[in-house]
């Protein structure tokens, strides 16, 4: 036999709710037994009847579990599971840890532009034109490479411009026929018959 969907609204019949009431009472604390059986959780289910009758399970002793909840949640707040309350307070510190950080980076920068020099100490000035210097090195380094490289260009450039020219100038010239047969003329050898042995 198939049980049909119940309709989840409160029963009318006195008896019926009885009786509904009792077999899913059993049911839940069945259930949480099992669950704190199989899963080793703590747990604790407290029911009333509509006529004020306390049913309770408790995996184990009812009160501290009940402690524990009460301290569980003046911890995290009102908020039962805690979630939002621990993602705001994440929130802040992460917030507070960006400030410090970039107050220190400001700091530094103006360090290093000369400002606010009077508060530091001789370590920190020596670390400052290390720094600095560092930096002028890596800068210098840079602009020579950026130089050599337009520089090589500019040949590339300047010898490319050359070769063009002289091109010009070459088609720009007559033919001349006595510098083709001076190129032309090789002076071959050639016999025919058996090589000679020496």
């Amino acid at each position: 036999m198939v049980r049909g969907k119940v309709e989840m609204k409160r029963i009318e019949s006195s008896t019926s709710r009885l009786v509904t009431f009792s077999k899913r009472r059993r049911g839940l604390m069945k259930k949480a037994h099992e669950l704190s059986v199989l899963c080793d959780a703590e747990i604790a289910v407290i029911v009333f009847s509509h006529k004020g009758r306390l049913y309770e399970f408790a995996s184990s002793d009812l009160q501290k579990t009940i402690e524990r909840y009460n301290h569980h949640v003046k911890q995290v707040g009102k908020d039962p599971n805690g979630i939002e309350l621990q993602k705001m307070e994440q929130m802040k510190h992460e917030t507070a840890s960006l400030v410090q950080k970039i107050e220190a980076l400001a700091a530094t920068q103006r360090n290093l532009l000369g400002q606010e020099l009077n508060s530091c100490s001789l370590e920190e000035l020596h670390e400052i034109d290390n720094q600095l210097e560092q930096s002028l090195r890596s800068i210098r380094a840079r602009k020579e490479q950026l130089y050599r490289e337009e520089i090589a260009q500019l040949k590339a450039k300047l010898l490319l411009d050359k070769n063009m020219k002289l091109l010009t100038q070459k088609q720009g010239e007559p033919f001349s026929t006595s510098q083709s047969t001076q190129n032309s003329m090789i002076d071959t050898e050639l016999s025919i018959g058996l090589p000679v042995v020496c």
